[in-house]
């Protein structure tokens, strides 16, 4: 019995021990947000920047490739008209360079999109870099221990920290473009 009676004692001491241990933790409030990154992009002003900044840089190619392809067009319509007329060289010459305009216009168009995919995906991965430093500065700055983004199912407005980011990211854009 007594043998009973000391693993009893250890076991309540043991309890004891690991609820004294464990209360100051619990008591700790933890500070945790949520932030949705897909949101806190989209409605960034760095986004509508970047965005402006690619218009900008591919206008020009999208400018070559409009012109090309009315150019395409217009022939494409002169020879419909003039076929019915046209010798047999002659109309064999204006097939010839109504496909090699089409094939012309087809590669602009392909190296255009190509291209503007890859600046975008480029801008998005610098832009996502740059928002997440935001996230992280602003989580540093208001205390909290715990910021959770994508994969969260089901985030209260009392933890989603979305629009607060976002305001922190709209200021320190406004004043580092003000600069």
């Amino acid at each position: 019995m007594s043998f009973v009676k000391g693993q009893m004692v250890k076991l309540i001491i043991g309890i004891t021990m690991v609820c004294a241990f464990a209360l100051p933790a619990a008591a700790q409030e933890m500070k945790i947000g949520v932030v949705s990154l897909p949101a806190l992009i989209e409605r960034a002003p760095q986004t509508k920047s970047s965005m402006d900044a690619l218009q900008e840089e591919f206008a020009p190619r999208q400018r070559e490739f409009l012109a090309k392809q009315k150019e395409y067009e217009e022939f494409q319509a002169k020879a419909q008209k003039d076929f019915a007329v046209m010798g047999e060289t002659e109309r064999r010459n204006a097939e010839k360079e109504l496909r090699d305009l089409q094939r012309e216009v087809t590669r602009l168009q392909t190296e255009f999109r190509e291209d503007l995919n890859l600046r975008q995906n480029e801008e998005y991965g610098v832009l996502q870099r740059a928002l997440l430093k935001e996230v992280q500065d602003y989580a540093q700055e208001q205390g909290y221990d715990l910021i959770v983004g994508d994969g969260v199912l089901f985030a209260s407005n009392a933890v989603n920290i979305t629009e607060e980011v976002l305001r922190a990211v709209e200021a320190n854009y406004q004043a580092t473009s003000a600069r």
